[in-house]
Order: structure tokens, then sequence, then C-alpha cells
């Protein structure tokens, strides 16, 4: 069963904005239930579909995933303050990213620096960090090239996400127009992005790569693939930033037959399971890694309760799993099995307008 945990949470959600959302929204997380309740928002943000918490805790930072930015093709990324007690978020200051429809981003272990992946654009770009938490202009940019072999959806370059190892070296860049993983040496001092010795990896054709995970031992890292729904585990050598595929399985059971797509992945804390949100059947797949050579064994998938969870958090103990389900606009709390990794739901469901990303701090932070 879940192990209880007494830490609360202030839970920020992103969204999109075309619809009924105002903004991003604040709950606080109730540790012991995984019990959700509103806090605050924050309104007149547009799309601010994916989030990233500093690590110093007082900045909340945001994509604002538009074609179109300051009357440039581009879109954007928004800063605010986190205001200490009540979790509530103030606009600091905003940069546009330099390329359409930026998805996801992350912040080194510094902080010194922000990353930005564009997927209309199909690039990806760094940002300083200043003392109060506000964005300089961009330090480096990079525009991906090639496409692969889906042609409605792999015509060009779709940078989907961007993650920085554990020894904030490296950063990789799932790039799902490309079916490789790009893969970048970081210097914290200037804010650049060189490609690596290896500068990237391939997944096989038309899977479509697109979120980004590392095993907490640093020794495996894992993609999952939107548009074939599947799961990459990599071997990980650390003082290298290179990757050696291990295996690739499905992510839906076997008697499925109908269309779904991939959106989010994540390792449990403890290292023992991997999760993944697939958008169609709406579940979230869970496989068993093993300890000793970071294999995925398929346990199997727990209903969302609603359409295309796009994407999902953990908290950081492990103790709970919160599905947000873009499509039904509601966030729905599952308890994990400490000893299976497999789901239960707690009855706690909130209702958000078209939840994306959910990113969790300390209340006491």
């Amino acid at each position: 069963m879940a192990q209880q945990n007494n830490q609360d949470y202030f839970v920020y959600v992103g969204t999109y904005t075309h619809g009924d959302s105002e903004g991003i929204y604040v709950y606080r997380l109730d540790g012991a239930t995984g019990a959700l309740k509103y806090s605050s928002k924050i309104i007149g943000v547009e799309n601010p579909s994916f989030l990233e918490i500093h690590p110093r805790g007082r900045y909340l930072y945001a994509v604002n995933e538009t074609g179109e930015f300051e009357g440039k093709a581009s879109g954007a990324v928004t800063a605010f303050y986190i205001h200490q007690g009540t979790g509530e978020i103030s606009f600091l200051n905003q940069r546009a990213t330099g390329g359409g429809a930026p998805c996801h981003l992350s912040v080194d272990a510094t902080g010194q620096f922000l990353l930005v992946a564009n997927y209309g654009g199909g690039s990806v770009a760094s940002f300083p960090i200043g003392s109060d938490g506000r964005l300089g202009e961009a330090s480096d940019f990079v525009q991906h090239q090639g496409s692969s072999v889906n042609p409605q959806r792999q015509e060009g370059p779709h940078a989907h996400s961007i993650m920085i190892d554990a020894g904030n070296r490296y950063a990789f860049s799932p790039d799902l127009g490309l079916d490789k993983i790009l893969i970048y040496q970081l210097d914290v001092a200037n804010g650049q992005l060189t490609p690596n010795t290896q500068p990237w990896v391939r997944v096989h054709p038309g899977a479509g790569p697109r979120h980004f995970d590392f095993h907490p031992n640093g020794k495996y890292a894992y993609v999952i693939n939107e548009l074939d729904s599947t799961f990459t585990a990599f071997r990980y050598d650390g003082s290298a930033g290179t990757l050696t595929e291990l295996q690739t399985i499905s992510t839906l059971p076997e008697d499925f037959d109908g269309t779904s797509h991939c959106a989010d992945v994540h390792v449990h804390p403890s290292g023992k399971f991997l999760y993944g949100s697939n958008r169609g059947h709406d579940s979230i797949a869970i496989c068993a890694i093993d300890a000793e050579t970071g294999m995925l064994d398929y346990i199997g998938c727990e209903s969302t309760q609603g359409q295309a969870p796009r994407n999902f958090g953990l908290t950081p103990e492990g103790t709970f799993l919160f599905a947000a389900n873009q499509q039904t606009d509601t966030i729905v709390t599952f308890a994990i099995d400490a000893g299976t990794g497999e789901l239960t739901s707690t009855g706690d469901v909130v209702e958000v307008p078209t939840p994306v990303c959910l990113k969790m701090l300390p209340c006491s932070a």
C-alpha cells in the first residue's frame, strides 16, 4: 500500500487557455490523503502548458505555447515569483523563445539557465536567469534539421522536450520529427548548448520520441515514443553523456486495437517502476524496472478515468500519482503501491479546465 506522508505541497497546473482556462492554477496537496484543494490562480497568461520550478523554490517558469509572439513567428517563456506561505505567483517578465509552440522547459541545477524546446519551430534555446528570477535574452539557440518517415507528423524537426542529467553536464532533447534524441554538452558558465561527441541517438523509424526521464541511479534513461506508443530504455554513461539502447516495448495491452498516442513519462522515485500516459487508450502504463539491467517488464495499464491524459505528476516520495485529463478537465489522484507499482484511485477528482502539466513545491519551501 501507499506509505503515509505528511508533507504538503503546492501544485501548479499548466493549461491551454483557448477554452475555459484562465491561466495557471494553484492547488494545495494534502500529503497524507492525496487530496487537492484549490488555492489561487493567475490569469492572462496565454497557453502556459508546461511549467518548471527553480531549484531555489522561489520562481516558476511557463512556456507560452503559441505560434506568434510580439508579431513574430515565436512562442514565449514567462517567469513568475512564488510568494512564500501562500504559493501564489506574480508576473516577473517574458521572453520570446525564437521558435513556435514551445512545449517543454528545464532549469539547470545551479539555477542559472533555463532551457526550452520549441515543438513547432523544431529548436531549443537557453536563457540566463537573473538573481531576481527574471529571464535575460537568449544566450543560445539551436535549430534542429531533418525529417523522418511519417509525412504528417515528421515532415520536419519537432523538439518535444529538453531534460538535463543529474550531473548538470548534458541536455537531452527528444525530437519527434527526427526520431532522434539530440544530446548537448551544457556550458553553465555561458549558457551554451554544444553537440556532444555522441550528438544524437536514433529510435526506430516512426516512433516519435516525446518525453524523457532518468533513473535515480543515473545508469539508465527512458523515452516515451508518442507515435507508436512505446517505451525505449537506454543505458546511460554520465561521464560521456552517451545513450545505448537496451529495449523497446509497447505501452499498450496486446488486445487494444484503437488509436492512441503517448505523452508523458516518469520513473518512480524508488527506481522500481516506470509510468507513461496513453491518450486514446486513456491510461497510465506501468512497468517494473530491473535494478541490475534497467530493462522493463510490462505490468499493465490503469484507466485515468478521463480522456487524453497529456501529462501526470508523482509526489517526490512516490506516494501518489496525479493524472491530468486534458479533454475531460479533471485531475484524478491515484495511490501508488510501493511494492507492486500498481495504481488505485483514491476517489479524489478535481475539475481543472484543460490541465496539462503538474509541478509540486513543498509548502515549507
